[in-house]
């Protein structure tokens, strides 16, 4: 029985805008050192780790199409919800924990437009460490139909670059890939007041498909 286009579309994997300067190097070497492992023991026993850094590196910059989740407010990344913190704002904030297996391209989370995107410099201490409120981080607001939607990607200690896709004053629509964080991080997202989370700490979540909020 022939799959539908969106089974197809959703089956497909490619790989994230941004991962050329770390995905590039690493695929050449294996390449080159494969072809000369055929006549050298010593390059052969090179292309063994080689091969397996860049096989990771595919598996890390992958960036598979989603079918998107209906609802207010869905997930931004995929990983596993680590807190649930209400603000004193009356705002919620869901927080986001991605470790270096999950896919690291987030989605805007509603349909609207983007209003700032702002990087913050500072540090890179784990992201389920309390003192990584202070790592580098990128900082958005969406304009919706909800009103103003904050949501921050934060690096962790081995994710030192967050490549923001699109620039202030794009239209996306919900869903929408909009930028990605190098390997292991957090995003967290700010809940406008009277929405309430529909998540619990400790639930996974899929970027795209993972529905944050409750009617």
């Amino acid at each position: 029985m022939p799959h539908s286009n969106s089974s197809a579309r959703r089956g497909r994997v490619s790989l994230a805008r941004g991962a050329s300067p770390w995905l590039l190097p690493t695929v050449a070497t294996a390449a080159v050192s494969l072809a000369k492992a055929r006549r050298s023991g010593r390059w052969a026993a090179a292309a063994v780790p080689a091969t397996a850094l860049a096989a990771g590196m595919l598996w890390f910059f992958r960036d598979p199409e989603r079918e998107i989740a209906t609802g207010r407010v869905i997930s931004p990344a995929d990983g596993v919800v680590q807190s649930i913190m209400p603000w004193k704002d009356g705002r919620t904030r869901v927080a986001i924990f991605m470790s270096p297996l999950n896919v690291h391209v987030n989605r805007a989370p509603l349909a609207g437009t983007v209003t700032s995107v702002e990087h913050i410099p500072g540090g890179y201490v784990p992201a389920f460490n309390k003192e990584s409120e202070f790592n580098e981080r990128v900082v958005w607001h969406f304009d919706t139909e909800i009103g103003d939607v904050e949501m921050v990607q934060i690096a962790g200690a081995v994710a030192r670059r967050i490549v923001p896709y699109v620039p202030q004053g794009t239209k996306v629509e919900q869903g929408e890939r909009i930028g990605l964080i190098r390997f292991g991080s957090r995003v967290d997202v700010y809940l406008p007041e009277g929405v309430e989370a529909a998540v619990e700490v400790g639930r996974p979540t899929r970027a795209g498909e993972t529905r944050l909020d409750r009617d």
